[in-house]
């Protein structure tokens, strides 16, 4: 029925004397049957997408006309809006420049109106077509929130376009609640921003309606049928301890097992280190050589040493797990830690790059026991100037493993203290004291040459081991210990990435490019609304200013959030064109190999050119990927870091709103401090600082009278009260929406 309807839709359109006509105008003309009427709207949109007839003004089709000026589709990302009702998209083309109107434009992107997004789903490759500039969205959108309206649409229409083609989908497995409907089976996608509905072509045994299931995709044919998927699989049922991290797993498709093939590898390899590998090593073992990490880590992949020199230079030993001696390129170990890329640190869990045999064994650098490192030793002046920086293999065996919390007791002892330990201790505390002044050193020189302080405490959720249960929340001070560990890091990667810089070695550089100075622009107005003056973030010691004043503050979160935001995403490349944040000129990632296969890469690179330099010393080299193969291999970690942080992010987000919910049930009638950060027509956006929590306080939640929007679209005024951007109000949970982790709040009255 199809074709016959498409040959009649082109043989009206075509002949002489039709004059551009509405689908309903069309239907009427063709006599198209109400049983025909699906078929007959699934046929213009393939005419209209195949660019075989065009949807002109007034929605009226007609011939394409070469002389129109109408665009070529472009290929990118679609990324629907979140809530069910409103299925409008965004087009992200994979070229900024694909559309002639998006040029000088600030935010490069399509709007694509529900009606014209066809069968595309959320993170689809697509091809899209600007059809025609839309109406003032902003204006409508916003209606007197002037603020949050980007400058550049002031006054001026956006581009709308209409996707003509899906290139490639990007959820071939989808993660939701089965529902039996009689003889039919749906599926309730997690994912809010996919269809809200799957036909379920295939039900497994055994699964019941409410449980949550993976299903394959399988086809969409059209936009007014669900898509079609068959289930693969049952991940749990309703109140199963761990299911809402799973569902957070499988949504991200991360892996849960090792193929028994790379478990095989790893079980092979001998922990014994043989006598003929220490020989042809530097031996570390009998220097003061030690860890700091978090309480609960078990990958222990970096270990310290500095001495203080008579004159008052330093020593820095930087020592790194040597993963590369374990993991050879192209085993069943290297393609497995490829392809995951990165390990994910999820609310209950780590699922680990490398299997636990290397990860928390044979790599971890423990105390006492010999274990094999690449090594950065870097020369320092006094004043913490580099000097000069070598590189080796080397065999270690740590003295100590310290906590954080261990580390800053002993690096805020004073003399009389450390002559109060025992003799062993003494002398590590005394290390730590001498690091911690190098480090100081050189964290001075980053900040003085711009690099940027986005730290902050971390507020992490602990969680009974039975249940799965959030049972309180740990704060983690961003203090000194921490500090002093992260400026040896960096300054092992940037040694490592001037060296192979220098040597032109095709290798893995860690990238941060310039920020748009419009989004720091927008980030400097959300930083006034919170009262502090701010100058031309642009210029880097200004944009240092606000981060020095924000520091402590309630609001200190939010706006590094803010500013993170407004901030290009650090990624990996081939091409080492520096790190914005970091203010380097040289950047890699090398100190963490056990948990990113970026370092790993770094490695293998740096032990050639250590043999190049010295060809006697050890065996050939492992081979490296070439310039041109690294492009997709940096491509490939890039993402699987993206989807790592966004998994960590989403089961630390669910965690922490279910922890609120737990207080809010315990203490009904107990408020909770929120600061607002931004408003809206629908309400105010706030963030709970106890928690680093973000919710939302919808207009009717506002408390009793008449809330509108003032002028300046930065407070809502209801007779002399008001309530605004930077204000601390007091509110309690009234709605929490977990699969999303929305939490609506009410102001409380006072």
């Amino acid at each position: 029925m199809s074709k016959q309807l498409t040959k009649r839709i082109l043989a009206e359109i075509s002949r002489p004397g039709y004059r551009p006509a509405n689908k309903s105008e069309l239907a009427r003309s063709l006599a198209v049957s109400a049983k025909e009427r699906a078929a007959f709207r699934n046929a213009l949109r393939q005419l209209e997408s195949s660019g075989k007839i065009v949807l002109g003004k007034k929605s009226r089709y007609r011939k394409p006309n070469a002389a129109s000026g109408k665009s070529a589709p472009a290929l990118g990302k679609i990324e629907f809006h979140p809530d069910e009702k409103r299925r409008s998209a965004r087009f992200i083309p994979d070229e900024p420049d694909a559309f002639p109107e998006l040029k000088n434009e600030r935010w490069q992107e399509i709007f694509v109106p529900g009606r014209n997004t066809a069968n595309a789903m959320h993170g689809d490759r697509v091809a899209v077509r600007v059809t025609k500039k839309g109406e003032q969205r902003w204006k409508k959108k916003q209606g007197n929130n002037r603020r949050s309206r980007p400058p550049e649409l002031e006054g001026k229409d956006s581009l709308e376009g209409r996707v003509v083609e899906v290139i490639e989908r990007a959820n071939t497995r989808i993660v939701g609640t089965y529902h039996a409907r009689g003889k039919n089976a749906a599926l309730a996608p997690e994912n809010s921003r996919l269809p809200q509905s799957f036909k379920l072509s295939q039900v497994l045994k055994g699964a019941k309606s409410g449980d949550t299931v993976i299903a394959e995709f399988e086809r969409w044919d059209s936009t007014d049928l669900p898509p079609l998927a068959k289930m693969v699989e049952i991940v749990g049922s309703p109140g199963q301890t761990g299911l809402d991290i799973l569902k957070i797993i499988h949504s991200h498709n991360l892996p849960l097992d090792f193929p028994n093939r790379v478990l095989d590898e790893a079980e092979a390899i001998d922990e014994a280190i043989a006598n003929e590998e220490i020989a042809r090593r530097e031996d570390w073992r009998d220097r003061e050589v030690f860890t700091i990490d978090p309480e609960d880590a078990k990958d222990f992949d970096d270990a310290i040493s500095v001495v203080e020199n008579k004159d008052g230079s330093f020593e820095l030993g930087v020592h790194i797990a040597d993963v590369s001696h374990f993991v050879k390129p192209g085993s069943a170990l290297d393609k497995e830690a490829k392809k995951r890329g990165n390990s994910v640190y999820l609310a209950d869990r780590v699922i680990p790059m490398l299997p636990e045999k290397l990860s928390n064994g044979v790599c971890s650098l423990k105390p006492d026991v010999d274990r094999l490192t690449h090594c950065t030793v870097i020369q320092f002046a006094a004043d913490g100037t580099p000097k000069k920086a070598r590189f080796c293999s080397a065999v270690i065996r740590s003295k100590r493993r310290y906590t954080y919390e261990e580390a800053i007791v002993l690096l805020r002892m004073n003399k009389q203290e450390i002559d109060g330990l025992k003799k062993p201790e003494q002398g590590l505390a005394r290390h730590i004291q001498r690091a911690w002044k190098l480090a100081s050193m050189l964290r001075k020189r980053r900040f003085d040459a711009g690099g940027l302080d986005l730290d902050f405490p971390e507020i992490r959720v602990r969680l009974d081991k039975q249940t799965g249960k959030p049972i309180e929340l740990v704060r983690s001070e961003y203090d000194e210990s921490h500090q002093l560990i992260e400026e040896f890091m960096l300054a092992a990667n940037e040694a490592v990435a001037r060296e192979t810089k220098n040597a032109q070695a095709p290798s893995v550089y860690r990238i941060h490019e310039d920020p748009d100075p419009e989004k720091l622009h927008d980030f400097a107005e959300q930083a006034r609304a919170y009262g502090h003056k701010v100058h031309d973030v642009t210029i880097r010691a200004e944009l240092q200013k606000v981060l020095k004043k924000i520091r402590g503050t309630n609001e200190e979160h939010a706006l590094k959030i803010a500013l993170l935001k407004s901030l290009k995403r650090a990624a990996y490349s081939p091409d080492p064109i520096g790190h914005y944040g970091l203010a380097k000129v040289n950047y890699t990632h090398f100190t963490s190999p056990i948990r990113r296969y970026a370092d790993l890469i770094v490695h293998r690179v740096l032990r050639k050119l250590c043999h190049r330099r010295n060809p006697d010393h050890g065996p050939e080299p492992d081979p490296t990927p070439s310039q041109g193969a690294l492009a997709p291999v940096c491509k490939h970690i890039s993402e699987t870091e993206r989807v790592a942080a966004d998994a960590e992010n989403e089961s630390r987000q669910m965690k922490l709103v279910e922890y609120l919910l737990i207080l809010a049930n315990e203490r009904p009638d107990h408020g909770f401090d929120a600061i607002i950060f931004e408003v809206r027509p629908m309400g105010a956006f706030v963030e709970l600082p106890e928690f680093q929590l973000k919710g939302l306080i919808r207009r009717e939640d506002l408390g009793e009278g008449d809330w509108r929007i003032d002028r300046g679209g930065m407070r809502f005024k209801s007779g002399n009260r008001s309530i605004g951007v930077g204000q601390t109000v007091r509110v309690k949970v009234i709605r929490v929406d977990h699969s999303r982790g929305f939490v609506d709040f009410a102001v409380v009255e006072d």
